[in-house]
């Protein structure tokens, strides 16, 4: 894409706005091990990511389902300290795109709950349109995002874009025809397979992706006085 412009940003959550994984692996093991009776690896909980938390906990204690939400959601929020801040250059980029009148949504595959707690920790919660969580059955990146485009239906396809950290992110805007950033700036972010994937850009830096929203979004931007 040569000359990209940019009416619209869907952005992930996890590894994209804030460095969350390393909290949500903590609250997992915090609450499903003594659950479980057993130690659990960073493998084996990454493993079963793709539907909400709530898909997790079934699949890593399927008879402990209701204690082990409950028991996830109070050590997502005591252990958010680990994650205080998102990303520096997040929150000035998101109040940056605001003002000029660039349109914001937030598709994650977290759940409702853990999803709430995380934008009132970071204060961002205002920044977005529209928030598209996920649910207990199945990856909805797919789902979450036409939901947010039949609200956008005044802007085509392909000025909306969708900011994530995982191979599975790309796949996901592919599959709905709109263009993607590979967001490679968290330390669990594995930059060659986002690369091997081709996504329209990806940086490995906020700071890299700040100055190229400057060029889609301002310079063309019809909305701007």
């Amino acid at each position: 894409m040569k000359n990209p412009f940019a009416a619209a940003f869907l952005l992930d959550l996890d590894g994209t706005l804030a460095d969350t994984l390393p909290l949500c692996i903590q609250a997992f093991r915090q609450s499903i091990e003594p659950l479980a009776n057993r130690q659990l690896t960073d493998e084996e909980i990454i493993a079963t990511f793709g539907p909400s938390e709530e898909g997790t906990i079934r699949a890593l204690i399927p008879d402990y389902v209701d204690q082990g939400i409950t028991s996830y959601l109070r050590f997502y929020e005591s252990l958010h300290g680990m994650c205080s801040q998102p990303f520096p250059g997040i929150t000035q980029l998101l109040e940056t795109l605001q003002k000029r009148r660039v349109r914001l949504g937030l598709v994650t595959g977290k759940g409702e709950h853990s999803t709430r707690i995380s934008l009132q920790q970071f204060r961002l919660a205002s920044y977005f349109e529209y928030v598209e969580t996920g649910w207990v059955h199945g990856p909805r990146k797919v789902d979450g995002i036409k939901a947010i485009l039949s609200q956008w239906s005044d802007l085509p396809k392909e000025n909306v874009w969708y900011v994530g950290d995982a191979p599975s992110d790309i796949l996901a805007s592919r599959e709905v025809g709109i263009p993607f950033v590979a967001a490679a700036w968290a330390r669990t972010a594995d930059v060659n397979q986002l690369r091997a994937l081709q996504p329209n850009e990806l940086f490995t830096s906020v700071d890299d992706f700040v100055n190229w929203t400057e060029g889609v979004t301002m310079s063309h931007s019809p909305m701007q006085d």
